[in-house]
């Protein structure tokens, strides 16, 4: 499962949330792995329904990602779900939450979601949820699986829970904390440095020893063209797993 889709899949996405920083935040984090393509950003749904209507069939996302708990209710959300059904042919739905609201989690499952993670929950993952949920039928997060316990459904009692981020165990949090400054937010190793309250020499050798923690814990064969931040960026936010799982 580690090399999920790297170098084969191609998915077109469209992200809908009317939060400005959590739309950007999954933006980003898409972008870094080409394995998912933002092709639309909408804080509206007026924005997405107009995206939808005037694009080409062939440009149509693969999967949208919509932030569940600004649509309504329940019922809306229902109805939100089968119009993009009926919109696009053989689209995956991944529904993202603060809050784990039950009947917004039965209605997703009983709508035909792939996925309803908990945003807190998912964070760095987001691109590799978008791939683990392509061939199940049903992930969730801990928290989503905990507040459904109670609920009748089988799509929801044979939910695949979203494995956790891979662990380094020699990675200290200095080493984790410059590859987030560096790697994930991309930031300049002088400002990261600053950041940290560290000298560039310092910094710089966090992020050597971390690429090499990264690269040691990591049989995966990536595109010959992916660059060292890129590899760095997909290590470090990987899933773990299925021989860590069973450890």
């Amino acid at each position: 499962m580690a090399d999920a889709g790297i170098g084969t899949v191609n998915l077109k996405v469209l992200v809908y949330d009317p939060d400005y920083y959590a739309l950007n935040a999954i933006n980003s984090y898409l972008a870094w792995d080409r394995r998912t393509r933002v092709k639309a950003m909408c804080d509206t749904l007026e924005a997405m329904w107009s995206y939808l209507d005037h694009t080409p069939v062939a440009e149509l996302p693969d999967v949208v990602v919509i932030d569940a708990d600004h649509l309504g209710g329940p019922h809306a959300l229902a109805d939100i779900i089968q119009r993009l059904q009926e919109t696009v042919k053989d689209v995956k739905i991944v529904c993202l939450s603060q809050t784990a609201e039950p009947t917004l989690i039965e209605v997703a499952a009983e709508s035909g979601a792939r996925a309803f993670l908990l945003k807190q929950e998912v964070q760095l993952r987001i691109a590799w949820a978008l791939v683990y949920a392509l061939e199940r039928q049903f992930v969730i997060t801990p928290g989503v699986h905990r507040a459904a316990s109670g609920i009748f459904n089988s799509r929801i009692f044979h939910a695949v829970p979203l494995p956790e981020q891979r662990e380094y165990p020699e990675m200290t949090d200095r080493i984790q904390q410059a590859l987030r400054l560096c790697v994930v937010e991309g930031m300049p190793a002088h400002l990261a440095a600053d950041e940290m309250g560290i000298s560039l020499h310092t910094i710089r050798g966090y992020i050597k020893e971390g690429y090499r923690i990264l690269e040691a814990y990591d049989e995966t064969e990536y595109p010959v063209d992916m660059t060292p931040q890129e590899r760095a960026f997909m290590r470090f936010t990987a899933l773990e797993d299925e021989a860590q799982r069973r450890a």
